[in-house]
């Protein structure tokens, strides 16, 4: 249903609103990451996909990888998150780090080398964009294929298996140890 609109020309919209309470949203592990789903893109026609993850202190995040469909976008909230970007030569060397503390904001363009982690002794917690929303899929299809690493860390074949189904390629195996 639509409503007049301005000027008679355009009929004004009828969409709803979507409202996440800050205890709810679809809860997954991703070994040791909590992930909060906010918005899987089923109700912004798959342009946009949000989630929380929460990560307890000194958790290594994914293996370094890059994205060839999508760009993220991570909002630091809590603690720090110390981004990676790796070496293609050395398996396991960074180029270089940047730690993000809570406010600061981190945008991946596709085809940027990545990884994050926690080097913290506390938790860190980021809200996490991308476009277009298909990549939250991953992460449910992470959780089902790691639902027996809950709460332990996640093995690098899960992360291959799983990016490598949502245009996602590995630049080295080695995770980043969160020092």
């Amino acid at each position: 249903m639509s409503s007049p609109g301005f000027d008679g020309f355009i009929k004004i919209p009828s969409v709803p609103l979507n409202f996440v309470p800050a205890k709810s949203g679809e809860i997954i592990k991703l070994g040791q990451i909590t992930c909060r789903i906010l918005e899987d893109g089923s109700r912004t026609d798959n342009r946009l996909g949000t989630c929380e993850l929460i990560l307890p202190p000194k958790t290594p995040g994914p293996p370094p990888h890059w994205h060839e469909m999508h760009d993220e976008t991570f909002l630091i909230t809590q603690g720090t998150i110390r981004f990676h970007y790796p070496d293609p030569s050395q398996p396991g060397v960074d180029l270089s780090t940047t730690d993000a503390h809570a406010g600061d904001y981190m945008t991946v363009p596709v085809r940027s080398p990545h990884t994050f982690s926690n080097p913290g002794d506390t938790e860190a917690r980021l809200f996490f964009t991308t476009t277009p929303a298909f990549y939250v899929n991953y992460f449910r299809l992470l959780a089902d294929m790691g639902k027996e690493f809950a709460g332990k860390p996640m093995p690098a074949e899960a992360n291959v298996k799983a990016m490598a189904l949502y245009g996602t390629t590995l630049v080295d195996r080695v995770p980043r140890k969160p020092e």
